[in-house]
C-alpha cells in the first residue's frame, strides 16, 4: 500500500470516528473498562446469588446465564450457556437462561471493530491503531446489539471469564471453610471437593464465595475442554416445540387491544385525508388515527378488540394518498442511474495494489476479460409478522417485542412518548427470525405513538405480510463491473472492480441514530475488496449513490451480493485461463493455508457429480470465517434445480458443531430462496411485490441436501449466521456454467 494510501485511510478511519489527538491521549491512560459485573447488581429472588453480571445460581444449583443477545433461531442461547458451563465446570443439564436488564458490559465490541474498512491481510498500524480506538469507543457506548455474527465472538472472553471467576471464588469459599489451600480442591458438575473427601455443592458455596477473593483466574486450554468443541442439543428446541417459548408476538398485557395499519402504498408519499366516520361504527372499532412522525412512513392505524375487526375496519377505510416526489421511481431508472454513475464517477478505493491501469495497458497482458453484474433489492421476509405492543400508563412506557437492539428499542420509545429512558421497561422475547429486520425499529415506534392515543390500554400493532413486504427496509440493488488481464500463460496480472448501491450505514445512522452519514461504507465493498486472492495489480472501487428506497441489514449484508459477483468472476477469469476453477484458485492462494484447506476439503468431500448434472464452486470469507461450496446442479425443464450442497467451513474453533452445520443448513437455503427467486422491484413508486406468491422462498420439496464439512482449528471462533449465505449463489451460476454454456450474471438466476 503506498504512503499516500495509508495517509488517505487514517484520515478517513479517525476522522469518521470523530475522535480527536486529547480524547486518544486521554483514552490511553484510562484502564480496561471490565466486562465481569453490571453497573447495578443482577436482580435476585428465592435464595439466588449472583455470582457477578453474567452468573446467578440458585438454591438448588441452577445456574442462571445472562442472554445478552437475541435468539432468532441461530442457537445462540445454547452457545453462550456453553461457554459458562464450560468454565463453570458445570453440566448444560443445570444451567438455564435468563433476560437481563440491559448494561454496558453486554454491549457489542466485535461486530463494530469490524465494520472497519481493512482488507484482511492488513496488519499495519493504522490497523492497528484504528481497531484499538474502535473497541475503546464501543466499550464506552455500550451498544447492545445482536448482528453482524459477533455474538459467540464478543461473548468469547468475558462469559468464559465469568464462568472461571465464579468458579475460582467458590472454590476459594470452599477452601476457607475447610481450612485447605485452593489449589488442593477440584470442581465437577457444579461440586468442590478435597482430596481428604470433603465436598460441597455450588448452592452450598455460593453466598459465601460472593465475599471471596479468589487468585489469579485462568481460563481452560482448549485441549482441556469437556463441553465446548463437542455436539450439544439447542436448549430452546423443547420450549419451541411444545408452544411454550415466548415470541414477540406472544404478548398478552391484560386489557390488550390491537392496531391494524396502512402505510404510503409510494416511497416517500403522505396521507392527504382518511374518512374515519366510515368505519367507526363496524365491530370492535375503538379508534382511527394517523401515526404519521416525522422522518418515517406516514400511515393510518385502526385500533380495535381483536386484529380481525381491526384489519376488517383498516381494509374498508377511505383513504386518499398523496404520492410524493417518488412518484416516478422504478427499477429501471434506479439501474440506469447506477450505470450512468459507473461512467462518470471513480469512487472510493477500499483497496489498491499496484498499477492496475498501466497493467491492463501494458504489453504483457494477452487476453482481457470483462463483465457487469446485477442485483436487486431484496427483503427480509421473516416468518414471525412485524409486531409490537406498548403500554403507556401513570407516566411509565412498557414495551414487548422481538428485536435484535433491545437498548436501541428502548430509547426510541422513550423519545415517541417523551419520557426518560428510566421510564420505559422493555420486554424481551424470541425472535422469529431476523436477518438484520429486526435491527430496525420503526415498528416500536408505531407502537409507542399509538399507545398515547389507547388511554392506558396496552396496544399490539401487527404488520400485515403486505405491509411488511412493501415497507421493508431492503438489501441494496447493486450493479458491478469488471475486468481483468491474463498473461499468454494464463496468469492473472491485474484486477479491476467499480460498484455502486446505496449506503445501508448512511441510512441507519439517520433514521435510528439522528446523525448525518457521510463517507465510505464498508458494507457496500465488502466481499469484493476484502478478497484473498493475490493478483499483483488490483483496484476495487465503489461508488455510493442516494438512495430514496429504504435500505437496511440484510443477512450477510454486502458479501451477500459482491461474492455472487466477485466468484462468478473469478470462474469466468479461470475458463478465460484455460484452467478449471478449483486450479485457478489454488494458484492464487499460496500464501492463505486456511482458505487452500477449506478449498481442498469441500472438493474432496464432494466427489463427482451425479449423470446429467455439474458441480459449481465459490469460495468466500466474511464475519472471519472462510466457507467453500460446491452446488450439484440439474436443469429440469428449464428450471434450475439445487440438489446437493458440500460446505467446508473455518470459523476458528467450533463451539458446538450441530449449530454450525445448522447455521450452514440454513444459509444455503435462505441464500438459495434470494439466488433464485428473490427480487423487489419498483413502478411508479411502489413496491410491486406483496406476499410469498410473488416474493417466493424456496419451498421444502426444493431444498437440497446439505453436506458440511468442519475445518478443526485452534484460532477464536469467528462469525456463523451468516457468512454461509454468499457462496451458494455464485456456486449455482458457475454449476449452470459448466453445465449449458451460459453464464448468469444477473439475480435472480434466470435460464430465459
Amino acid at each position: 500500500m503506498s504512503e499516500q494510501k495509508k495517509s488517505g485511510r487514517r484520515r478517513f478511519i479517525l476522522g469518521g470516528l470523530g475522535l480527536t489527538g486529547a480524547l486518544l491521549v486521554g483514552w490511553g491512560v484510562m484502564p480496561p473498562r471490565q466486562r465481569l459485573n453490571t453497573s447495578t447488581p443482577l436482580p435476585v429472588s428465592n435464595g439466588e446469588v449472583a455470582m457477578n453480571g453474567w452468573i446467578k445460581i440458585a438454591q438448588d444449583g441452577t445456574v442462571s446465564v445472562a442472554m445478552h443477545r437475541s435468539e432468532m433461531g441461530q442457537g445462540i442461547h445454547t452457545a453462550l450457556q456453553m461457554l459458562v458451563a464450560e468454565e463453570l465446570d458445570v453440566p448444560m443439564s443445570m444451567v438455564k437462561p435468563m433476560y437481563v436488564p440491559a448494561d454496558k458490559i453486554y454491549g457489542s465490541m466485535a461486530a463494530l471493530a469490524d465494520g472497519l474498512p481493512f482488507h484482511p491481510d492488513d496488519h499495519g498500524s493504522v490497523k492497528r491503531v484504528a481497531q484499538w480506538v474502535t473497541l475503546k469507543f464501543a466499550r464506552e457506548l455500550g451498544l447492545q446489539m445482536t448482528g453482524g455474527s459477533s455474538s459467540v465472538k464478543d461473548a468469547w472472553q468475558p462469559m468464559r471469564e465469568a464462568g472461571a471467576t465464579a468458579r475460582a471464588m467458590l472454590i476459594a469459599a470452599a477452601a476457607k471453610k475447610w481450612s485447605v489451600a485452593a489449589t488442593e480442591c477440584t470442581t465437577k458438575d457444579g461440586i468442590v471437593s478435597h482430596s481428604s473427601g470433603k465436598h460441597a455443592s455450588y448452592a452450598e458455596l455460593a453466598a459465601d464465595a460472593v465475599n471471596s477473593k479468589p487468585g489469579e483466574i485462568q481460563l481452560k486450554r482448549p485441549q482441556d475442554f469437556k463441553i465446548i468443541g463437542q455436539p450439544q442439543p439447542r436448549t430452546d428446541a423443547a420450549p419451541k416445540g411444545d408452544g411454550s417459548a415466548q415470541f414477540g408476538i406472544d404478548a398478552r398485557p391484560e386489557g390488550m387491544v390491537y392496531a391494524a395499519i396502512k402505510q404510503s402504498p409510494t416511497i416517500g408519499g403522505h396521507i392527504k385525508s382518511f374518512d374515519a366516520a366510515a368505519v367507526k361504527s363496524m365491530p370492535g372499532v375503538m379508534q382511527v388515527m394517523d401515526f404519521s412522525m416525522e422522518g418515517a412512513v406516514a400511515g393510518v392505524a385502526v385500533v380495535a378488540q381483536s386484529y380481525w375487526q381491526a384489519k376488517q375496519a383498516l381494509d374498508k377505510l377511505p383513504i386518499t394518498w398523496d404520492a410524493g416526489e417518488y412518484a416516478q421511481l422504478s427499477t429501471e431508472n434506479i439501474f440506469k442511474d447506477f450505470a450512468s454513475k459507473l461512467d462518470s464517477e471513480s469512487g472510493f478505493a477500499y483497496h489498491k495494489a499496484g498499477d492496475v491501469e498501466e497493467t491492463l495497458a501494458g504489453k504483457g497482458v494477452a487476453k482481457t476479460v470483462e463483465a457487469e453484474y446485477r442485483a436487486p433489492f431484496l427483503a427480509h421476509a421473516a416468518m414471525e409478522p412485524i409486531n409490537c405492543t406498548a403500554q403507556l400508563k401513570d407516566g411509565k412506557l412498557q414495551i414487548w417485542v422481538s428485536t435484535q437492539v433491545p437498548g436501541v428499542a428502548a430509547d426510541v420509545a422513550a423519545k415517541v412518548a417523551k419520557l426518560k429512558s428510566e421510564d420505559v421497561t422493555l420486554h424481551m422475547a424470541h425472535l422469529g427470525g431476523g436477518f438484520g429486520r429486526r435491527l430496525e425499529v420503526d415498528m416500536v415506534a408505531q407502537a409507542a405513538r399509538i399507545a398515547l392515543e389507547t388511554r392506558g390500554a396496552p396496544v399490539k400493532i401487527i404488520w400485515s405480510r403486505e405491509e411488511d413486504t412493501t415497507h421493508d427496509m431492503y438489501r441494496p440493488a447493486a450493479l458491478a463491473r469488471f475486468k481483468a488481464g491474463l498473461d499468454s500463460a494464463g496468469k492473472l496480472l491485474a484486477y479491476d472492480n467499480k460498484s455502486v448501491s446505496g449506503s445501508i450505514t448512511h441510512q441507519v445512522l439517520k433514521r435510528t441514530f439522528g446523525l448525518m452519514g457521510a463517507g465510505p461504507d464498508k458494507t457496500t465493498a465488502e466481499g469484493e475488496f476484502d478478497m484473498p486472492y493475490e493478483i499483483p495489480h488490483q483496484r476495487i472501487r465503489h461508488v455510493i449513490v442516494p438512495s430514496p428506497v429504504a435500505l437496511g441489514f440484510w443477512r450477510s449484508v454486502g458479501h451477500s451480493h459482491n461474492a455472487f459477483f466477485k466468484e462468478s468472476f473469478i470462474d469466468e477469469i479461470a475458463h478465460a485461463a484455460n484452467q478449471d476453477s478449483l486450479t485457478f484458485r489454488r494458484a492464487l492462494l499460496k500464501e492463505h493455508p486456511r482458505h487452500l484447506a477449506v478449498l481442498d476439503a469441500v472438493v474432496q468431500k464432494a466427489g463427482k457429480p451425479a449423470e446429467g448434472r455439474a458441480h459449481g464452486l465459490a469460495l468466500h470469507e466474511s464475519f472471519g470465517s472462510i466457507v467453500a461450496q460446491i452446488a450439484e446442479v440439474s436443469v429440469q425443464d428449464g428450471q434450475i434445480r439445487v440438489h446437493k450442497v458440500t460446505c467446508a467451513v473455518d470459523c476458528g474453533i467450533a463451539v458446538n458443531p450441530n449449530i454450525i452445520a445448522q447455521q450452514m443448513e440454513s444459509a444455503v437455503v435462505f441464500g438459495l430462496s434470494a439466488a433464485l427467486y428473490g427480487e423487489i422491484t419498483i413502478k411508479d413508486g411502489k413496491v410491486m411485490q406483496s406476499n410469498f406468491n410473488d416474493y417466493q422462498v424456496l419451498r421444502i420439496n426444493e431444498a437440497p441436501e446439505v453436506d458440511t464439512i468442519i475445518i478443526k482449528s485452534a484460532e477464536p471462533p469467528q462469525g456463523i449466521g451468516e457468512p454461509g449465505v454468499p457462496p451458494i449463489a455464485p456456486a449455482v451460476a458457475n454449476a449452470i456454467f459448466a453445465l449449458t454454456g451460459k453464464r448468469l450474471r444477473s439475480l435472480p438466476l434466470k435460464l430465459s
